[in-house]
């Protein structure tokens, strides 16, 4: 009896398993599905498919129209920083000479462009042309002096004592004392007679106020911006050559009072915060759905790899257990939640309560970004597309391995470069402009202006530099970028081996085929819908 008993113990456990199985298996191969095919299988509908089509139409115009409005932000303040150029900076020829505007090379230059801002910033409202203002009642021009400590300098007899230690001295104008008595005093005191061998820099800096009215013609409410304007007169090379640098930090600010007589500027901000409003409501939907079938994965998961333990007596390998993380949906994921977050910080922009808009321009932008590069998951669903998301998959740990490698050489080069070449071509200047340069000719770009430009004052340098860049060109060009296509060759070459005699199968596709999965998908891939091209259990 005793026997007979566990015969049936085992016969029930058996059983017990197999509809375990069955079931398990089910769900498996429910789960690796495309949507038509999850469609004709149990009539569900593929509401995330349809959510992101939707989405998609509704956050790229989102960032269109967010784009157009920044546009207006972006010319505004380039617009006002030239302006700033011309009215302020003497003899300004309205291109900038090279990282700075402009310079000077005599005493009485010096003193008539640092005059000549004074003066400007007093007629202000005379002579602007923009809606311009000074900050408020309290504000004004600070004009700093750095300069070396007293000492003597006698070039002539080769002879130098100075105190190489510097002290700053200021001198504050207010817009009402330059219209005064007051402020002659001031302009012929002692503090603008300026020694220049002594001199290191000289800094005048005013804050301005304006108005955006352009985006009225945008049908948008204006914008009121603080413009800080800095402009430093830079002696440090005592060269002979004083450079004139003017650097405007602009700040978009929330306008105070305001009243404008207009029913349609009203209705087109409520139209778009009720859009924006729509975005944010499909991107939360978008992001519980995308939530829920992960968490959903994760459980298949644990069932697939207990009942595998179970059954088999060995644990699932890891590419089985990374088949249920989809990194589409991560990707989708973190897309919502950025939209989510640069949606409200559109509409708090629009209506004038924030001033955020680089925050928002890089939430909205990459998420716009992620939202179109997850179009590519549903490209998988056609054989032609899917080799090239199998091969950039097969090929990315390939190349991350290599790029370090190159890297390495790269960084070797750029180094090279900056310490030998930099004090006679102006592309090898700074560490980030040589490795700018430097990918430009891997690209074959301005090959011949980056040999024409090196000064040959020494010939050792010069020849060098014909040393340095014929190498690092044939080097890169003929021997690495080549490897690297290689790699990505090699993975496209493999791709289509596997799509031509079968992929390498894991425990999870043997334990599909059990039931004759494979020849389901066969046999749904047959259906002339082109929406619905099947694949097969291994190309997941």
């Amino acid at each position: 009896e005793s026997t007979k008993e566990v015969k049936m113990h085992l016969k029930t456990w058996n059983l017990y398993l197999d509809l375990k199985e069955a079931a398990l298996k089910e769900d498996l191969k429910f789960y690796f599905m495309n949507p038509c095919e999850k469609y004709r299988a149990r009539r569900q509908v593929p509401w995330k498919l349809a959510l992101q089509i939707l989405k998609i139409l509704m956050v790229t115009t989102q960032l269109v129209f967010f784009g157009l409005s920044n546009q207006l932000v972006v010319s505004f303040k380039e617009e006002n920083t030239v302006a700033f150029k011309h009215l302020f900076l003497k003899g300004y020829s309205g291109v900038d000479e090279d990282d700075y505007s402009c310079s000077i090379y005599t005493q009485q230059d010096a003193y008539d462009s640092i005059f000549y801002v004074i003066n400007q910033y007093r007629q202000l409202k005379n002579v602007s042309l923009g809606t311009l203002g000074y900050e408020h009642e309290g504000s004004g021009l600070k004009i700093c002096k750095q300069q070396y400590k007293k000492g003597t300098m006698l070039p002539s007899n080769d002879s130098l004592n100075i105190d190489v230690s510097t002290e700053t001295e200021c001198i504050f104008l207010k817009p009402e004392e330059l219209a005064g008595k007051k402020a002659e005093l001031k302009l012929n005191s002692s503090f603008f007679n300026l020694e220049f061998y002594r001199l290191i820099e000289i800094e005048i800096s005013f804050k301005l106020k304006g108005i955006a009215l352009q985006t009225i013609h945008a049908r948008e409410l204006p914008d009121c911006y603080a413009f800080q304007n800095t402009i430093t007169f830079n002696n440090k090379a005592h060269s002979g050559k004083i450079k004139i640098y003017f650097d405007s930090d602009t700040d978009i600010q929330e306008c105070k009072d305001w009243h404008i007589v207009s029913s349609v500027l009203q209705k087109n901000t409520q139209y778009i915060l009720v859009f924006d409003g729509f975005v944010i409501l499909s991107c939360f939907a978008s992001l519980i759905l995308c939530t829920r079938s992960i968490v959903l994965a994760m459980k298949l998961q644990k069932r697939f790899v207990n009942f595998f333990l179970e059954k088999y007596k060995r644990h699932v390998c890891h590419a089985d257990r990374l088949e249920f993380i989809n990194g589409w949906y991560v990707l989708v994921i973190i897309s919502d939640v950025m939209t989510i977050i640069g949606s409200i910080l559109k509409m708090e922009i629009k209506a004038k309560n924030l001033t955020s808009y680089d925050v928002c321009s890089i939430l909205l932008g990459t998420s716009t970004l992620f939202v179109w590069v997850g179009v590519i998951r549903y490209l998988g669903y056609f054989q032609t597309y899917n080799v090239l998301i199998l091969t950039m998959q097969a090929s990315l740990p390939k190349v991350l391995r290599f790029c370090c490698c190159a890297g390495m050489i790269y960084l070797g080069y750029t180094f090279c470069g900056w310490i030998v070449l930099g004090p006679y071509h102006e592309k090898f200047e700074d560490l980030n402009t040589v490795a700018e340069c430097l990918f430009s000719l891997v690209n074959g770009d301005d090959m011949f202006a980056t040999f024409a430009q090196i000064q040959q004052k020494s010939m050792l340098v010069w020849m060098f530099s014909r040393l340095y860049l014929y190498s690092f060109i044939s080097l890169f060009i003929y021997m690495i970028l080549s490897l690297f296509i290689a790699l990505i060759t090699d993975s496209y070459d493999t791709i289509k081996k596997y799509q031509q005699n079968g992929f390498p199968v894991t425990d999870l596709h043997e334990f599909l085929k059990d039931r004759g999965s494979v020849g389901y998908r066969k046999e749904q891939a047959s259906i002339p819908l082109v929406c619905c091209c099947g694949r097969s259990v291994e190309c997941f």
